[in-house]
C-alpha cells in the first residue's frame, strides 16, 4: 500500500531533490531563487500576429481558469464571482487565460450556476472584466500589458444545466468505461453532425460577444474530457468527426477557422488536454476505516488497443504519447491559433492527473503514487510541445502542487526555455500573489499556501460554490464551510 511522502515534510531543495529523484519524477529545481524585477519570470513575452496585432504579455505568470460554480441560475455574474476576478488582477499575472469556463449555450453548462456567454449575460461579463483590469491597474499601475481571454466550452458528457444532481450529457462518442457512469448515455446522446454544425456557430456567436466586451482572446476549451476533447478521441465515430485524426479534429479546426473569419483581430488560444489516461476508481481493497480507497485503473485489459483516448498510447494507455498532440498543433496553427495552454487528466475520471493532490476530492481517490509523478507528466508534455513549437506562446500547468517549491521550479522550467508562461490555478484561490510575492523578496505567507485539500472540488461535487474553504477566510466563515467540512468527515 502506497504511503504519501507530503511536500511539507521535505524542509529543503536539497531533500526536494532528492525525493524527486528517488521516485523517478523528473522535477528540475534551481537552488536560488533570483528575485527583482531583472527575475526571468517578469519578462515580457511578445505575442499575436498581423491579423490581431503585435502584443506584449508584461510577464510569465498566468492565472489559469477557476470557476466558482457560483453564478446566478441565468447564467449571470455574482458577488463571489466579481472577488475572485479582483483577486486574479490582484495576482499580479499579465496572463489571464479564460477567467472560467463560459458556456457557449445555456444547456452546454457543467452545473446551473455556470456562466453562459449569451447577449442577455454580456453586460455582467463586462463587469467581471472591468473589475478585474481596475484591480489590476490599482495593485500594478498599468494594465496595457495585461492580456485577458475568456475561455469557451461545452461540457459534453458532463452537462448538468439544470440540476447539479441531475446529468444531461452529449457526447461525441460512445465510451464503455464511462457510458454506465454519469446517469448513463442513451443512443439519442450522441451529437449528430448537423448538430455539431450548428455548434460551431454557438461558438462564433460566442467568441463575438466576447470581442464586444473587451476580450484579447477566447480560449478553445478542449480539455479535461469535455466536449471538444472527447471528440479528439472519437475513433469509433463513423462520420466526418470520427475515426481518422483529420476527422476527430475537425470540428475545432472548424471553430477556429469560423472565429477567424469573424472576428480576425481577436486571438484565438486552446487550452489543450495534450495527455490522459483511463478512467481510475478507488481500490476497495486500501480502504481502510471507511476511507476513499487508493486509485487504481479500471479495468481495461480486454479493451486493448484502447480507441477512445487522446495522447495516449492505444497499447498502453496509461503511458503518454504526444504523436497525434503535436499533429493537431500544427493544424490548429495554421488555421490562427497563436497561445496553447497545455494540461492533461480528466477531474471526473482522473483527478490525480490533472490536479496531483495529497488529499482526495469527494469524488475522488486517496493518492496510489505520489503526486509530484503527475506534475512531472504535465512539465515533460510541455517542455516537448514548447521545443517542437517555439514560435507559439505556450502555458504550462501542474504547478500548484509545488507549494514552496513553486517559484523554484518556475524560473527553471522558464530559464531553460520548458515553457513560456507558468499557470497557476487552485493556489490562486487562497494566496493569489504567491509568485509576485517571491519575484518581490517578501517572505512567503505559509498559510495561505495551497496544500491541495480538494475542497475546492468537492464543493461543487456536492452543489456548494467553489472556493478555498480551509485558507481563504472568504469561504472559512460561511455556513457551507460547514457543510463541507461533514461530506468530507463522512468519504
Amino acid at each position: 500500500m502506497y504511503h504519501l511522502t507530503k511536500i511539507a515534510s521535505l524542509k529543503s531543495i536539497t531533500q526536494f531533490r532528492s525525493h524527486t529523484q528517488q521516485i523517478g519524477a523528473e522535477i528540475p529545481i534551481d537552488d536560488v531563487f533570483h528575485a527583482g524585477l531583472d527575475s526571468c519570470l517578469m519578462s515580457p513575452v511578445a505575442w499575436g500576429d498581423r491579423t490581431n496585432g503585435r502584443r506584449v504579455i508584461g510577464n510569465r505568470i498566468a492565472v489559469q481558469p477557476m470557476e466558482g460554480w457560483d453564478g446566478t441560475n441565468e447564467g449571470g455574474i455574482s458577488e463571489p464571482m466579481l472577488r475572485r476576478w479582483r483577486r486574479f488582477g490582484e495576482s499580479g499575472a499579465k496572463l489571464i487565460w479564460g477567467g472560467e469556463a463560459m458556456a457557449v449555450r445555456p444547456d452546454g453548462r457543467a452545473n446551473p450556476n455556470q456562466l453562459i456567454l449569451i447577449d442577455r449575460n454580456v453586460e455582467g461579463i463586462r463587469q467581471l472584466l472591468k473589475a478585474l483590469r481596475s484591480e489590476h491597474k490599482l495593485h500594478w499601475g498599468q494594465d496595457d500589458d495585461l492580456v485577458v481571454g475568456f475561455q469557451l466550452t461545452h461540457s459534453g458528457r458532463y452537462c448538468r444545466p439544470h440540476d447539479h444532481h441531475r446529468w444531461e450529457g452529449r457526447v461525441a462518442h460512445r465510451n464503455p468505461l464511462l457510458d454506465d457512469r454519469f446517469g448513463g448515455v442513451r443512443p439519442d446522446q450522441q451529437l449528430t453532425a448537423d448538430e455539431v454544425r450548428g455548434l460551431v456557430q454557438d461558438y462564433v456567436r460566442a467568441a463575438q460577444r466576447a470581442q464586444q466586451i473587451g476580450a484579447d482572446f477566447v480560449d478553445i476549451k478542449c480539455c479535461h474530457s469535455y466536449l471538444l476533447h472527447e471528440f479528439l478521441g472519437a475513433r469509433t465515430r463513423d462520420d466526418e468527426y470520427g475515426g481518422s485524426l483529420e476527422n476527430r479534429a475537425r470540428i475545432v479546426l472548424e471553430i477556429i477557422t469560423s472565429i477567424r473569419a469573424a472576428c480576425p483581430e481577436l486571438g484565438i488560444g486552446v487550452r489543450l488536454g495534450a495527455f490522459d489516461t483511463v478512467p481510475h476508481e478507488p481500490n476497495p481493497e486500501t480502504a481502510i476505516d471507511g476511507r476513499l480507497g487508493q486509485g487504481r485503473p479500471r479495468s481495461h485489459g480486454h479493451l486493448l488497443p484502447y480507441r477512445w483516448g487522446f495522447g495516449m498510447d492505444p497499447d498502453q494507455p496509461l503511458q503518454i504519447d504526444l504523436e497525434e498532440p503535436l499533429r493537431c498543433i500544427d493544424w490548429f496553427k495554421a488555421a490562427g491559433m497563436t497561445l496553447l495552454n497545455v494540461t492533461g487528466g480528466s477531474p471526473y475520471y482522473s483527478p490525480h492527473l490533472l490536479r496531483p493532490a495529497a488529499f482526495p476530492p469527494s469524488d475522488g481517490y486517496q493518492p496510489h503514487e505520489d503526486p509530484l509523478i503527475s506534475v512531472a507528466k504535465h512539465l515533460y508534455a510541455t517542455r516537448v510541445i514548447k521545443e517542437q513549437n517555439p514560435d507559439l506562446v505556450v502555458v504550462g500547468s501542474g504547478y500548484s502542487y509545488l507549494q514552496e517549491y513553486l517559484p523554484n521550479v518556475a524560473q527553471f522550467t522558464v530559464r531553460s526555455g520548458w515553457t513560456d508562461c507558468v499557470g497557476l490555478g487552485r493556489t490562486v484561490l487562497s494566496y493569489p500573489r504567491v509568485l509576485m510575492d517571491a519575484i518581490e523578496g517578501k517572505t512567503a505567507k505559509r498559510k495561505w499556501i495551497c496544500r491541495t485539500f480538494s475542497d475546492c472540488t468537492t464543493a461543487p461535487r456536492n452543489g456548494l460554490p467553489s472556493g478555498c474553504y480551509p485558507l481563504d477566510d472568504y469561504y472559512k466563515n460561511t455556513p457551507t464551510a460547514e457543510r463541507v467540512k461533514q461530506i468530507k468527515s463522512q468519504l
